[in-house]
C-alpha cells in the first residue's frame, strides 16, 4: 500500500513562490510515476506535472512550464513542486499521485494513489 500526504499549501500573493512537498511511504517501485495534479473550484482536476520515481526527466503541462519545477529529494523520500511567479489563477487543491505503470501518465484516472490535498490561494 502506498501512502502519500502533501504539505507546504498556503496564502500568498501573486508573484511570490511556493514550495509543495509530496511524502510518500509503502513500497514504491523506480518505474512508478509520481504527478502533480491541481483543481479549481467548480472545475476539472489538471495536470501539472510528473516524475518517475527513480528518475530525474519531468513532464510539465503549457500552463506551468518554466513557473513550476518538480523534483525528487531521496534523502526525504519527496517528490516536490517548486512553484515561481504565482498568478491568481494559480489557486486550486494541489495533489500528488501515484501511476504504477510503466507509461508517464498525465490523465486523472490513470493514476491509482492519491493525497489528501493542499490549498494553494494566490491573492491579486
Amino acid at each position: 500500500q502506498v501512502e502519500l500526504v502533501e504539505s507546504g499549501g498556503g496564502l500568498v500573493q501573486a508573484g511570490d513562490s511556493l514550495r509543495l512537498s509530496c511524502a510518500a511511504s509503502g513500497r514504491i517501485f523506480g518505474w512508478y510515476t509520481v504527478a502533480w495534479f491541481r483543481q479549481a473550484p467548480g472545475k476539472e482536476r489538471d495536470f501539472i506535472g510528473n516524475i518517475k520515481w527513480g528518475g530525474t526527466t519531468t513532464t510539465y503541462a503549457d500552463s506551468v512550464k518554466g513557473r513550476f519545477t518538480i523534483s525528487r529529494d531521496s534523502a526525504k523520500n519527496t517528490v516536490d513542486l517548486q512553484m515561481n511567479s504565482l498568478k491568481p489563477e494559480d489557486t486550486a487543491v494541489y495533489y500528488c499521485a501515484i501511476n504504477v505503470g510503466l507509461t508517464r501518465s498525465t490523465i486523472v484516472s490513470e493514476y491509482e494513489y492519491w493525497g489528501q490535498g493542499t490549498q494553494v490561494t494566490v491573492s491579486s
